[in-house]
Parts: C-alpha cells; sequence; structure tokens
C-alpha cells in the first residue's frame, strides 16, 4: 500500500491508501473512467437462465458463415501478405470506396479521400472528440444519449450539456437556448452529438423536416454537427431517411459502421467529414493505431463484393422487425398501469418510462433475481437523470425469450409499486451517479 497525504488549511493531515502503486501518476482526466457498481449483476446476467434485455449486441445468426468463410479463404490465398500486413493511417482505398457506396443508399455523395476508417465508430467519436475538446469545453447531446459517447465525452473532461427532445427529435428551440446560455456564461461549445436514426437509447428517430430545422439552427450557431449512425439502414418501417450529412455536407461529421449491418467483430467504422478535419483525423488515427486493422479492411471488402450485402440488411430487417413487434405486444400485454414506452421504427432499442416512483437503478438487483436484465436509464445522462427509465434490447434474443423477459420485469415492477403502497415509500430523493451505468454487454 501507498500511503496519500493532503493537507488542508482547517484540518489536520489526511492520510488515505490504495492498493495501487501507480495511484499518483495517472493523468487527472482519467478519473472520469468509472466502472460501473453493477457489472457484478451482468455477470449473473449472463447465465442461460436470465433473459438479458440489456446488451445491444447485434443478432449476427443470419449471416451466410460459408460465404463469408470462402471469401476469407480467398483473401488469404490470393491477397494475403497485403492483408496481413501494415496499411494507411487513413485506411485502405478499396473499403474506403466501398464504404461511400454503402452511404449512398442513404443520399450522402462523399469522396473516399473525405473517408477516414477506424475501429468501430466508437474509435472514431473518440478521435473526434479527441481534435475537438479541451478540458471544460462544452458537448451538446440529446436527451437521453449512447452511454458509450458520454464516457468518451468525460475521458477528455468535456462537460456535457443535454437537449431536450420530443416524439420527433431534438428540439432546435431548446438548442438554441442551450448553446446561447452557455456561450453567454464564457463556454466554448464545440459540438452536437446526435443519433438521428432510431437512437441508442431512446429509439426516436428525427422527422426529415425536424432533420432540416436541425441542420438550419446549426448553422445559424455556427454549430457543427457530430452524426452518429449505426442504425440507419436498420429501418423496420420503410425506406431510410436522408442524413444530416446529406443535407449539411460542410457543416456535419457523419460516423459509420459494420458492426449493425455486417459484424461486429471485425470492428470496422469510419468518419466521414469535411477535408480540413479529415487531415487532423489521420493525423490523430496515425497516433493511436498507426493504422486501422488492414485485415478487417480487407475482409469487409471482399464481403461487400463477393456477396448482396443489401439483401444480407433485408434479411437483419426482417429478424429485428419481428423481435421488435415481440416486445412491443408483449410491453401492451403486461406492463403495468402508467407505464410508457416508445415505438421505435428500427434499430435495437425500446425506451420505458416507469410508474409510480420506481427507481430502475435501486430496482434492478431484484429484477436479476427475477431473472431478467436490463439498463437503467441513469447510465444515459450526463447530469443523474433517469431513475424513472430503462432501455430494453430486443435485438438478440428470440421473440419468445423476449416475451419471457417482459412478463418477469412486469412482474419485479408490479410488485416494487404493490411495497410502495403498502407501506408508502417515497420516491427516489435525488439522482444517481453516471456509474450506475451498464455492465459490459450493454452497447
Amino acid at each position: 500500500m501507498t500511503p496519500h497525504e493532503s493537507q488542508t488549511s482547517h484540518h489536520q493531515t489526511r492520510v488515505d491508501t490504495t492498493f495501487d502503486h501507480f495511484h499518483d501518476l495517472y493523468a487527472v482526466r482519467t478519473l472520469g473512467l468509472k466502472t460501473s457498481p453493477v457489472r457484478a449483476l451482468f455477470a449473473v446476467a449472463n447465465r442461460p437462465e436470465v433473459v438479458s434485455l440489456a446488451g445491444g449486441m447485434p443478432n449476427i445468426a443470419d449471416l451466410p458463415l460459408d460465404v463469408v468463410g470462402d471469401a476469407l479463404r480467398e483473401l488469404i490465398g490470393t491477397r494475403g501478405t497485403q492483408a496481413m500486413q501494415y496499411g494507411s493511417g487513413q485506411g485502405e482505398p478499396e473499403i474506403r470506396e466501398g464504404i461511400c457506396q454503402v452511404m449512398s443508399v442513404e443520399g450522402i455523395d462523399a469522396d473516399p479521400d473525405d473517408v477516414t476508417v477506424t475501429c468501430g465508430s466508437q474509435q472514431a467519436l473518440d478521435l473526434v472528440t479527441r481534435i475537438f475538446c479541451d478540458p471544460g469545453d462544452v458537448v451538446m447531446a440529446e436527451s437521453p444519449s449512447y452511454v458509450g459517447a458520454l464516457n468518451t465525452f468525460a475521458s477528455y473532461q468535456a462537460e456535457v450539456i443535454h437537449v431536450g427532445m420530443d416524439e420527433q427529435g431534438i428540439d432546435p428551440q431548446s438548442l438554441r437556448e442551450q448553446v446561447s446560455r452557455a456561450r453567454r456564461a464564457g463556454k466554448r461549445v464545440k459540438f452536437l452529438y446526435t443519433i438521428p436514426n432510431h437512437s441508442n437509447p431512446s429509439g426516436i428517430s428525427q422527422s426529415e423536416q425536424r432533420r432540416r430545422e436541425l441542420v438550419e439552427e446549426a448553422r445559424h450557431l455556427d454549430l457543427l454537427i457530430v452524426e452518429d449512425n449505426p442504425y440507419g439502414l436498420l429501418n423496420l418501417d420503410g425506406d431510410p431517411l436522408p442524413t444530416l450529412r446529406s443535407m449539411s455536407p460542410d457543416n456535419v461529421v457523419y460516423l459509420g459502421s459494420f458492426s449493425k449491418t455486417f459484424a461486429p467483430g471485425f470492428r470496422v467504422g469510419w468518419a466521414l467529414a469535411p477535408r480540413f478535419v479529415r487531415e487532423r483525423l489521420v493525423l490523430a488515427q496515425e497516433s493511436a493505431t498507426l493504422c486501422p486493422p488492414v485485415f478487417s479492411q480487407f475482409a469487409v471488402s471482399t464481403y461487400l463484393t463477393h456477396w448482396d450485402w443489401r439483401k444480407q440488411v433485408r434479411v437483419f430487417i426482417d429478424m429485428y422487425r419481428e423481435r421488435r413487434d415481440a416486445m412491443l405486444s408483449a410491453l401492451a400485454e403486461h406492463m403495468p398501469e402508467g407505464t410508457t414506452w416508445t415505438r421505435p421504427s428500427g434499430g435495437f432499442f425500446v425506451w420505458l418510462t416507469v410508474p409510480g416512483g420506481l427507481d430502475s437503478a435501486a430496482m434492478l438487483p431484484r429484477a436479476v433475481s427475477d431473472l431478467v436484465a436490463y439498463t437503467p436509464g441513469t447510465a444515459f445522462y450526463a447530469d443523474g437523470r433517469g431513475q424513472e427509465n430503462i432501455r430494453l434490447s430486443y435485438c438478440y434474443p428470440t421473440p419468445e425469450r423476449i416475451r419471457v423477459g417482459v412478463d418477469r420485469l412486469a412482474g419485479v415492477m408490479r410488485r416494487e409499486l404493490d411495497i410502495r403502497t403498502t407501506f408508502g415509500v417515497a420516491a427516489s430523493s435525488g439522482p444517481h451517479p453516471r456509474d450506475m451505468g451498464p455492465g459490459p454487454d450493454s452497447v
């Protein structure tokens, strides 16, 4: 153990102890990296008898593994030495061209030279935050927002200010008010972070009209938009909506990924950025990884070339639609009175608002004891809100397991409501810290 002393003017010397010999050497920014106290619960939740509605893990059971295997064997046989060598810090030209073809489905006309390949879109978000944010800078984020983004912003010591949302997406008036208030306070607002399609965690999609209003408001505010779009092609009820990037190419950094439309294990994502931003992204990428994984890039390019990937996306859509519908039907059948939820048009998630002052974080251990797991809403706010919310994921369990899980969760909620009614337990008195967040499978 290493003693650590701190002296104040009004108190005796305080001596703390830690088992970490390197405690005093860590950068201050690592204080934003927190371990969730509910991780142990999710270790239990991974048992097969527990229905986990917590994690956002894609279901890739319908992938044509024989085609993928044949394509990889051909890749090794014909270009193995190239695919297993170092590559460009920006990403290989072949995959960048393929990425532009994928984005064209959503109306994006892009030059491969403006694409930077990353290790999933999570790294793209990290690099964007790295090149824009100094400690104390402000990021505007929709409310609620993706937990992985909030963790990234915290790791760079940025302040997150949440912007109001309704059923149409981000409220432009709320954005205007929040940005103006922050700037009047002398704060530097760097960008707006948003998931416009089937947002994680809310499932809300911005309407086309709202997107145009948002883009116009961002122009008026001289505010960069970071558009995170992992679910855009997984529209379960119609054609994909036009992206913010297609509406404002010069003011949007677009983040994409093959994790949801192909397979997450390859870890191939990208950032499409205005040229000067792209130059800095490439430099940041080179300092972080030297180059993104070359074999993964060739593997995804080979898949795009040898397989009808649009047809495969339609297969995924049909599968996820069945699961989404099973969850919405089960919620309507089993949830106690006063519970409300979103009705996503795509993506992976439903956002629940619980009745009667229930606290989703406090209730989680009892839910796991009843063999169902979920992600508390507190994980998706930087300011401690969300105790009355639950994120439910329908992407991975079978429809039958989803129905069982929702039934179990409804039973837990009813018992909690009965206890409150019987004993007059007051509602939660305050917000939870953000480290009451999700377990390791809750992307």
